[in-house]
Parts: structure tokens; sequence; C-alpha cells
């Protein structure tokens, strides 16, 4: 039986993480350093893990659904049970965001915007769960984490233009900064 890997016990520096998806096939890497150790890059503090993104509910439910074999289980059970997963039917449903707006461009518009960067070929978030895994490609992390501090300019523009906890101002900013592993919750 095919086992789903488990957070921290099964991701550790050595380890070779073989990738067989609908997206990509064919791909290995290796595992460089601890299991949520980002400590190499002081300047990339992410407010939100992948597993606490997944759980609030990002990009419809849709996203690597398919890849869950490469990822700790622990990610995508609570999704599941919250229904923030779209893993019967495979279509992307704007009510599993967590502030039931769609705040995503199609994988097609960030190709031709030149977004994604080998070999992540579903882009930002899926970097970022390979690289809080442990899996670093020096140059590609550069890019991302500079794309990734870039993004909290959205964060300046809810805390200017909303009252706190004001939620339901600016929610599709807010669900973009879910989307980039900044809290939208201020």
């Amino acid at each position: 039986m095919n086992k789903k890997p488990s957070e921290k016990n099964y991701y550790y520096p050595g380890k070779i993480i073989h990738v067989h998806d609908k997206m990509q096939s064919n791909y290995s890497y290796v595992i460089s350093k601890p299991y949520a150790d980002m400590s190499d890059h002081p300047e990339f503090q992410p407010e939100l893990t992948p597993k606490q993104m997944l759980q609030f509910g990002i990009f419809e439910g849709k996203y690597m659904n398919d890849c869950v074999q490469e990822f700790p289980k622990e990610w995508f059970q609570e999704a599941y049970k919250r229904n923030k997963l779209s893993i019967e039917d495979g279509k992307p449903h704007v009510e599993m965001n967590y502030f039931k707006i769609k705040s995503r461009q199609s994988l097609q518009e960030w190709r031709r915007k030149h977004w994604i960067y080998e070999p992540d070929v579903r882009g930002w978030f899926q970097w970022y769960c390979r690289f809080y895994i442990g899996r670093r490609i020096p140059d590609i992390d550069k890019i991302q984490i500079g794309r990734w501090r870039a993004f909290r300019r959205h964060k300046g523009a809810i805390q200017k233009h909303c009252a706190p906890n004001e939620k339901e101002c600016r929610p599709r900013q807010r669900q973009a900064l879910l989307q980039w592993a900044y809290s939208p919750f201020f």
C-alpha cells in the first residue's frame, strides 16, 4: 500500500522526492534543509504555513489536488474536512475560498506573464510548499522570495483603506494575501 507522507518524519535532508502528477512527471528533488526550517533565508517570514493556507481556502479548492502524494497528508486532511478542496469533481469552486471571491488568474495567464519558474510548473504556491519541506534552488528561491516580499504592498493598501478587523473591506486583496502566505486577518 502506498502510504502518504507525514510531516517532519518523512522530510529530512538527503531524502529524494519523486514527483508524478498530472502536470509533472519524472521530476525528482533532494531535500536539503530540515522541514519548516527557513533560517537560511531570514528575509522570508511567511505569516501562514502551506497547511494553514489550504485549511482557510485558497485557489478555489483546485490547486495541487493531484499533488497530495508529494506533500504531507496533514496539509490536506483538515482542508478536506472543511470542504476547502475540490477533489471529487476537480473543478474550481469560488465558495471554497475563504472570502468566497475569485482571486486568481489562469495558469495560462501566469505563463503568458512569465510568472512560472521551472521546475515549479504550478507557480509560487508550489514553490513555497517545496521550499517549506526543505527543497532549495538558490536562483529560483531568490526570485520567489522577492516576489513574495513585493506582494506585501497589498497588506499596506488594506491597512490604509480599511478599518481594523473590517474583513468585508477589499475581500479580493485579502484572498490574494492569503494565497501569498500573508495573514489577511488584521
